[in-house]
């Protein structure tokens, strides 16, 4: 068995973590500068140092580097709400908290990025029973399911990647598509979950706020303070407000409608 270093930045870990399981890693164990990922004699040592550019490899001695991969992954209580547990463990949840199994490298969303954390934590506040909820960029669905457990109805989900959504399917069921928030019907969701790019953000937010009911909500994230400023005059533009900003770390995450004028607060840890 061999190992490549691979050095990420933390925005981007989450998805190279699902491309190395995907090419087949026997495990991965990540590190301040990113990850070492480890596989099996036979792959092509060569082809996967091009492909995810890894600064170095080694050859381990043998061990069960998934076991030791699996140990780093501890169930996580996030929010006053939810308990994140990896599919292998079965741990119960705490009393009064929602369970929900994540699948660790499958595609975006496990509940470790802040970014994650931010949405589950204003999902808590925004979704009442009853409430119609988009979660647009899925990834692995757990926002979705996260709303559903606090009573949102109908759940819609979408992402451009077939991958992520095959995966995601199995947790949240036929509301779901591949596509995004510009194939949706104006004016019927209570709430728009989206944790997606910066990039993605500015391109879709007549989109996004296009799905709002008036009274809406749309919780987004996936982006660092240098990028509000843009954001929210795009947003801004189409007839959005900022209504609050919320910060986890080196992560932001914004609420935002369209009928209150100027910003309530802001939140940060």
């Amino acid at each position: 068995m061999f190992s490549l270093e691979i050095e990420s930045p933390p925005a981007q870990r989450d998805l190279l973590v699902a491309e190395l399981w995907e090419a087949g890693s026997a495990g991965i164990v990540e590190s301040e500068l990113g990850v070492r990922a480890f596989f099996e004699d036979a792959a092509d040592r060569e082809a996967l140092r091009a492909r995810f550019g890894a600064a170095g490899w080694r050859q381990e001695e043998p061990r069960d580097w998934v076991a030791e991969s699996r140990a780093n992954w501890e169930p996580m209580s996030v929010g006053s709400r939810f308990f994140l547990v990896p599919a292998w463990r079965d741990d119960p949840a705490p009393d009064g908290r929602f369970r929900i199994v994540v699948n660790p490298g499958m595609a975006f969303g496990t509940g470790r990025h802040e970014t994650t954390r931010l949405c589950l934590e204003a999902l808590e506040r925004f979704v009442h029973p009853g409430a119609a909820m988009l979660d647009v960029g899925t990834g692995a669905g757990i926002l979705a399911q996260a709303g559903a457990l606090l009573g949102a109805a109908p759940v819609w989900a979408c992402d451009i990647d077939p991958d992520a959504v095959a995966v995601a399917r199995a947790n949240i069921g036929p509301r779901l598509f591949i596509g995004s928030a510009d194939a949706i019907r104006r004016g019927v969701a209570d709430l728009v979950a989206a944790n997606i790019s910066p990039q993605a953000i500015v391109r879709l937010a007549p989109d996004l706020l296009g799905c709002l009911r008036p009274e809406g909500v749309a919780l987004l994230s996936g982006f660092e303070p240098h990028d509000v400023a843009e954001i929210e005059a795009e947003i801004a533009r189409h007839g959005g407000v900022v209504r609050e900003v919320r910060q986890k770390g080196a992560w932001v995450l914004l609420v935002v409608g369209g009928k209150l004028v100027g910003r309530v607060s802001d939140v940060r840890e």
